[in-house]
């Protein structure tokens, strides 16, 4: 189906990490979506990543949720949402309110999130809504209100312009959040003095340009940052004019002296350069991510963290502060809104009475729950156990995401009523659904987000919401009418919604919170349509700027909280049967559970199958040879992956689940297709192309005949074929030809199959009569994996470009290829390879 062309471009915000990228859309005559950076949003300034840049490769129409499901059959929308309706209010009216909840987004829009928490909280009455940002935020939400009084992100992201000393802990910036990790390298360009500090027990790509890489032990960031807070003190650092803005000082002193610094394995020489770094230099920023937060210590480390900035008053100034940057491009907003189980809207605290009434009031509502409600994990828990009877599940695919996913899947499987919104019925969680509600996506959808560092900006619409899909507020809408809640969700747009949300924000900033951008309550819808990217807060009195140079905290007594905290090992401890301890992030190109990004050929090029990373030497104990298959045992669950032999990862750790053991596969494989398959067999894993798919196929029981194999696994019964077998070495390959041109090939092997693989993957459609051979032609240049994705730039290219035409900056190779000039993310690998150039040709 083709979209519609756009007059012009549209501007809007990324949908995926918490950075809030502007990009400007337009469909061009072919019905392609065209993505180009903003070059005037604050947040990027034009700059996008290689998964931003791939977004029109994203918003085909391929296995969209079209039409409304209910057990499986189309329906229309009338039959759905009464069927919706009418079983929440059963179950509420026979077993009560808190037998249903909703499980909700970071995806979701802020007036999306603002619908569904008003329809939970304030007039089912239960305050059984969360989110999956609790899975990735949930640290920093508590660690800011123990800190701040209030979910308060203190700086902007200015500050890293400003800062002298920039220490990222629990991130790969260079991965994670590109559009900042590139901001940073063009002010150290500009200001070569300013360093960088990388805390990470990986050797990540955001080490390679990096000043200082402390390998601490997994878990041990509370004991490095109570080192720093002792250190601070034995150097009299300490603020005398902030200190009267902070309580708990004495208390987390005597914490920071009682912990055990050897607990970060770091030896004294890089623990004295760190100290020598944050004391000798006051404009430091702190930023943390996913490596802080999920952790079973994530709120402490937060605190531990905040406590050294508190402690020097290094905070709220330009170019000074603890700075969270967070990993959805709404969960900022999802926070705000009162997405999560303990929380209400706008900062507001759900057991605070007075905050409670004062928003019951202002809704109206006939009931509001006192206590908080089910967070995520106790909430599949509480579905498992059949206390939750009717559950909704919007935007997330939490029988893949969620901790003990096994568990959770059954959980959702065994549910008396599930209703999963969403774009798509192929993931884990809609297939488990009795009522699919087809919604708009990114590039659809109307709203606002807000990013890392407070900034709401809006997501447009630049594509036609395709079949029957409806917006998620006006799903959630229509539900709370038809459940007779009538004239508390008469919405007609989310700019409606917008002004109602910042006119309640003016009551909590009638509190004294934060979150106050009351100034926007009286927008026009056309205002709203303009409205351009605006940090809050926005008020009478207050409007963007940074929190607490001169204290002002929402706490009690408006002082800031320094917390005593002690180091704790991980809970997860290791055993005979299980050894290794995981490690876990994201890779560059892809993103969550890969609904979007596996839809883009250019994304899937650069990683095409999972990986654990392993350390030689552990892998060599353990029998893993390079490139085998590796299967991983967990308490919790198991997976097969592809071993990936690498000194970037700690003895004794693996970045992926614990206990590795060799996957003694019978057969191992590599396949191209024009069309989608569905192969069956023990390991599997697909990645789109170009040309079609390419497959990495692996099992534990040989076929007795690979031709028919092949053509069951392709779906060619008739095709013409051409092989070349050898059943005493355990070789096949096999290729499928219709009226001339490749429509697919399988090749196998008793070991890893060694073949061209970037090479053969972007054959399907062409006449390639000599494809059996796996390689290119002598005249034909191999190109390699993918490494810069943006430019499709294989690393053969580069290595050429390196060794033949003497590029030895990343510069030149930019200049020369492209690689590296647009999100520059890849970077860091470019000037690997050009070291281990450099290195080769020293050595000769």
């Amino acid at each position: 189906m083709k979209r519609p062309k756009s007059a012009c471009s549209l501007r809007s915000t990324c949908p995926y990490c918490g950075v809030g990228c502007g990009v400007l859309l337009a469909v061009d005559a072919q019905g392609a979506l065209e993505v180009r950076g903003d070059p005037d949003h604050p947040a990027n300034f034009g700059r996008l990543c290689s998964k931003g840049s791939a977004l029109g490769e994203t918003v085909s129409l391929d296995d969209r949720l079209l039409a409304p499901r209910v057990h499986g059959q189309d329906t229309d929308w009338d039959s759905a949402l009464d069927l919706v309706a009418t079983t929440f209010k059963d179950t509420i009216a026979k077993h009560g309110p808190d037998s249903v909840a909703f499980y909700v987004s970071g995806q979701l829009l802020t007036e999306d999130y603002y619908v569904a928490n008003k329809l939970m909280k304030g007039f089912i009455g239960s305050a059984n809504i969360d989110t999956n940002s609790r899975l990735c935020m949930a640290s920093t939400v508590a660690g800011h209100k123990r800190a701040f009084g209030t979910d308060t992100v203190p700086g902007t992201y200015e500050d890293l312009d400003e800062a002298d000393v920039i220490v990222l802990t629990g991130s790969n910036l260079a991965w994670c959040h590109p559009v900042l990790y590139q901001r940073i390298l063009a002010t150290r360009k500009a200001r070569p003095d300013q360093k960088l500090v990388v805390i990470d027990p990986r050797r990540t790509a955001s080490c390679d340009l990096a000043d200082l890489h402390l390998p601490l032990a997994l878990g041990s960031d509370v004991a490095l940052f109570n080192g720093l807070l002792a250190e601070i003190e034995k150097r009299g650092l300490i603020d005398a004019e902030f200190a009267p803005h902070v309580s708990g000082l004495d208390a987390a002193l005597v914490s920071a002296r009682a912990d055990d610094l050897s607990a970060t394995g770091l030896s004294d020489e890089v623990l004295a350069e760190f100290f020598d770094l944050w004391c000798g230099t006051k404009k430091v920023v702190t930023i943390f991510s996913q490596g802080v937060n999920q952790s079973s210590s994530g709120t402490d480390k937060v605190n531990a963290i905040t406590n050294c900035h508190l402690a020097t008053g290094r905070i709220g100034r330009a170019g000074m502060g603890p700075f969270s940057v967070t990993g959805q491009p709404n969960a900022m907003g999802g926070r705000e809104v009162g997405g999560l189980a303990n929380m209400l809207a706008c900062h507001l605290d759900l057991e605070n009475a007075d905050h409670r009434n004062a928003v019951k009031d202002f809704w109206s509502a006939p009931a509001m729950p006192e206590a908080a409600g089910l967070k995520a994990v106790e909430m599949f828990k509480a579905v498992g156990e059949g206390k939750i009877k009717a559950l909704w599940i919007i935007h997330t695919n939490p029988a893949v995401s969620m901790p003990d996913a096994d568990k959770v899947r059954d959980a959702i499987a065994g549910c008396d009523f599930v209703v999963v919104s969403d774009i798509t019925a192929a993931t884990d969680t809609a297939r488990l659904a009795h009522v699919l509600l087809p919604a708009t996506g990114w590039g659809e959808k109307d709203g606002t987000v807000t990013n890392s560092d407070r900034m709401m900006s809006r997501q447009r619409a630049v594509l036609p919401a395709p079949g029957l899909a409806r917006p998620d507020w006006d799903q959630l809408a229509e539900v709370g009418r038809r459940m007779g809640f009538n004239a508390a969700f008469e919405y007609e747009s989310p700019a409606e919604i917008f002004r109602e949300y910042a006119a309640l924000s003016g009551i909590a900033g009638g509190f004294g919170r934060d979150f106050d951008i009351s100034g926007l309550s009286d927008l026009s819808n056309s205002a709203y349509a303009d409205l351009a990217p605006t940090r809050w807060p926005v008020s009478s009195d207050k409007k963007g700027g940074r929190f607490f140079a001169d204290g002002g905290f929402f706490t009690a007594d408006g002082k800031g909280r320094m917390l005593p905290v002690t180091w704790k090992p991980p809970v997860a401890k290791t055993q005979k049967r299980y050894p290794f301890r995981l490690n876990t992030g994201r890779i560059r190109d892809q993103w969550h559970t890969m609904t979007r990004t596996a839809r883009s050929p250019r994304l899937s090029a650069h990683m095409a199958e999972p990986f654990v990373e392993i350390h030689p030497e552990d892998a060599s104990a353990n029998g893993i040879g390079p490139t085998a298959l590796v299967a991983l045992k967990t308490p919790n669950g198991r997976a097969i992956v592809r071993a990936m032999i690498t000194d970037r990862t700690p003895k004794g750790e693996v970045f992926v689940p614990i206990s590795v053991t060799p996957f003694a596969a019978k057969w191992y494989g590599f396949a191209i297709s024009q069309m989608p398959i569905k192969p069956t067999c023990d390991y599997w894993a697909l990645a789109k192309t170009y040309a079609g798919y390419r497959v990495e196929l692996a099992g534990m029981t040989t076929p007795d005949d690979w031709v028919e194999e092949a053509r069951t696994l392709f779906g060619l019964p008739d095709a013409d074929v051409q092989t070349m077998l050898d059943p005493a070495k355990g070789t096949a390959r096999v290729a499928f030809h219709v009226n001339g041109a490749l429509v697919a090939a399988l090749f196998i092997s008793r070991t890893p199959v060694a073949v061209m693989r970037d090479y053969l993957a972007a054959l399907p459609g062409q006449e390639v009569p000599g494809v059996l051979a796996g390689k290119s032609p002598a005249n034909q240049p191999d190109p390699g994996p993918v490494l810069c994705s943006c430019f499709n730039v294989g690393i053969n290219t580069i290595l050429a470009a390196i060794e033949t035409r003497g590029l030895m900056s990343v510069e030149a190779i930019g200049a020369a290829l492209d690689a590296g000039t647009n999100c520059g993310s890849c970077r860091p690998e470019i000037a690997a390879l050009i070291a281990k150039a450099q290195t080769k040709e020293a050595a000769e």
